[in-house]
């Protein structure tokens, strides 16, 4: 068998891979002036850290607990600032190593002041990126999932994001897997079981029936696992909504209104936009990048050119495609205007998308823009009917002009993202 872990440190528990390694220090919270930062320590010369620039000439402070000390330059002497302390022994760390906190003013002078002492701490050397983090997984802290909801966790800019991270985090998905390795293992002695009892009659009827049961039943659960169309990767990186439409129907103005701010050139002037335009949004706490294409027409202009094939690669991409319409440009008639939409939003889709009757609900809002230049009456004459209308997907009346619309239109939006 293997040889026995020899344990190293001022506490019993760390393994000697882990004693020995060099003793790491990094700025924890963020960079930028703050009130309080943490800069943190991790290694066997942790204590000694403590030790040097907390003037502690007796005992190591008791574990997890604050004190507050004049942190000072261990060659100069010279007090650097005053803050809290704490202690964290092997095993019981974030690493499982000895490690320290130092709770310090966020200043730059301050925390460029620390960091260069504990700098001339023999032993001691800055952090790689993410080095604190292999150090527990190294350790049995943190399992590759969890590292994974950790990474997630920190880089969480919305509260779907921050929901999924935590649950990742907390082993949900890693508790998944294990049972998953487990059943496999179960089938496997069963089917070596098998193999070499079966002569001897000291197996049970069925065994390798009940396998292939458990195997076929484990591979469908895999599957469906599997089959979340990317919801996961949806809510880490984002939800891909791209405004797609004619020249001039108001897509700019739409994303501008969305994001508040110009984000992107409006004026009156036709096919404005040729490049890509791209924002982060929050809708509802799901993380959404919204683009803004170039109007989709047949253009002699060599850019313009290449803006709509790049505006029609994205919507082949794009998770959700906000299809803006003109209403200005929208036949008299309610009957004339659906067919006028439904045509408009063939020549928008890809054409291996395109469907013979219903549009997907799920991947298109149909987004009327500039409804102020209509009179009330059409407005309501149009809205009617296009409710009733069963071949085209969510239908949207806004102006971005006056706002009229746009909190349903939110609602919507909302709604759609969520169920991606």
């Amino acid at each position: 068998g293997s040889p026995p872990c020899r344990f190293l440190s001022t506490c019993d528990g760390v393994p000697v891979g882990l004693a020995d390694a060099e003793t790491i220090f990094a700025l924890s919270s963020g960079h930028g002036r703050c009130g309080v930062a943490v800069v943190r320590v991790s290694g066997p010369a942790s204590a000694t850290a403590l030790r040097c620039m907390a003037g502690l000439t007796r005992s190591l402070p008791p574990p997890r607990t604050a004190l507050l000390r004049r942190i000072t330059d261990p060659q100069s002497k010279e007090v650097l600032d005053r803050g809290l302390v704490f202690w964290f022994p092997a095993p019981h760390s974030f690493t499982g190593e000895d490690s320290v906190e130092f709770h310090i003013h966020g200043g730059p002078a301050v925390i460029t002041a620390v960091l260069q002492a504990l700098g001339s701490v023999p032993g001691m050397r800055p952090a790689e990126a993410g080095e604190f983090t292999r150090r527990a997984f190294q350790a049995g802290k943190l399992g590759l999932t969890e590292v994974e909801g950790l990474g997630d966790l920190i880089h969480a800019e919305t509260e779907a994001q921050r929901r999924q991270a935590l649950r990742q985090m907390s082993g949900e998905l890693g508790r998944l897997y294990q049972d998953w390795s487990h059943k496999l293992k179960r089938c496997l002695a069963h089917v070596e079981a098998f193999i070499d009892f079966s002569e001897d009659e000291l197996i049970e009827d069925g065994v390798l029936n009940q396998v292939d049961r458990s195997v076929c039943d484990l591979q469908a659960e895999m599957e469906q696992h599997l089959k979340d169309e990317r919801r996961g990767e949806r809510l880490r990186s984002g939800v891909q909504v791209v405004i797609a439409g004619a020249t001039n129907a108001g897509k700019s103005s739409l994303l501008n209104t969305l994001c508040q701010r110009p984000a992107a050139i409006v004026s009156p002037i036709a096919g404005t936009t040729r490049d890509v335009v791209e924002t982060a949004l929050d809708i509802g706490g799901f993380p959404v990048l919204l683009s803004d294409t170039a109007g989709l027409r047949d253009s002699p202009d060599l850019v313009e050119r290449e803006g709509v094939r790049r505006a029609r690669e994205r919507v082949e991409q794009a998770d959700l495609t906000l299809v803006v319409v003109d209403c200005a440009h929208l036949p008299s008639g309610a009957q004339q205007a659906t067919a006028f939409l439904q045509g408009h939003l063939r020549s928008v889709l890809p054409t291996q998308e395109q469907p013979d009757t219903v549009f997907p609900a799920n991947r298109f809002l149909l987004v009327l823009n500039k409804t102020d230049l209509l009179p009330q009456e059409q407005r309501q004459a149009l809205d009617g009917e296009l409710r009733r209308c069963s071949g085209l997907p969510p239908v949207c009346l806004i102006s971005c002009h006056t706002n009229e619309g746009l909190q349903d239109f939110l609602t919507v939006l909302h709604s759609s993202v969520k169920t991606l």
